[in-house]
């Protein structure tokens, strides 16, 4: 998939209309009929970009991206009003849009637009890891001085390997146009895996370290399989992805990762 996309209209037409056209294009679309119902998606999903009318009833556009900007300032939001609402397009803009078009957009309006606000969140994405890098870096240097006194740095994008990168506060994983997003518990248990990569974990350790609650030897692989089976299948995206959590029978899980 080429990115997320969430299309946010009150009228039914419309969502359908930009979902599909959106999908022929690649897109992964998801769709709210009103502010409060986008909120609550973009809690779950991390979307690359939002596609918001203005004119809602209840929460309108601009309250939705007041909140939105806030909460997660990479995503970019490209706002749809009528002509007659140029002022609260303008508003928008001031509130940290990315773009607005004027109703009736064409369909090659918006996928230019939308286009446009990938490229911006490629860039933030690219600097973000960069300065990860730049955090990582400067640690290492420090630990090697022997330099003291100064906190340790929480480096939240990391490499994995092969050129795919993940981000651990907005858990995702990718390399290149493929990405994959995490739940909060698969989320966590990658992070844990990840930070203690080519040691063997026990199941119980897994658990009280994911689902922060202590198991009993029998409970624990029961608790623990299915979701390493739905971790599994998202990594399987990439290149041996399946092959990353290797199963230690009897014991637990070790993380090999995308380079052995």
């Amino acid at each position: 998939m080429k990115g997320k996309i969430l299309v946010v209209d009150d009228e039914p037409t419309a969502r359908r209309s930009w979902r599909d056209i959106l999908r022929l294009e690649g897109y992964q679309v998801e769709t709210a009929a009103d502010g409060e119902t986008a909120l609550e998606a973009m809690k779950e999903t991390a979307f690359d970009v939002v596609l918001l009318d203005l004119k809602m009833p209840g929460m309108g556009g601009l309250g939705v991206l007041r909140t939105a900007s806030k909460l997660y300032p990479e995503t970019q939001i490209i706002v749809l009003t009528a002509h007659g609402s140029l002022d609260s397009a303008i508003e928008a803009l001031r509130q940290g849009a990315h773009d607005y078009l004027l109703k009736p957009a064409s369909p090659e309006d918006v996928l230019d637009s939308v286009a446009g606000a990938l490229a911006i969140r490629a860039e933030m994405q690219h600097k973000r890891l960069l300065l990860g890098q730049l955090e990582s870096s400067l640690q290492q240097l420090k630990n090697a001085e022997g330099v003291e006194g100064e906190p340790k740095v929480n480096v939240q994008v990391v490499m994995l390997g092969n050129g795919i990168m993940m981000d651990m506060a907005r858990r995702e994983i990718w390399r290149g146009s493929d990405k994959v997003t995490l739940t909060t518990t698969e989320g966590k248990l990658m992070q844990v895996l990840w930070e203690n990569r080519g040691r063997v974990m026990t199941h119980r350790e897994l658990v009280l370290l994911v689902q922060g609650y202590e198991t009993s030897d029998w409970e624990a692989p029961e608790v623990l399989r299915p979701l390493v089976s739905r971790l599994r299948r998202k990594l399987a995206v990439f290149p041996g992805g399946r092959e990353w959590i290797v199963n230690v029978r009897g014991t637990g899980y070790v993380f090999e990762g995308a380079e052995k």
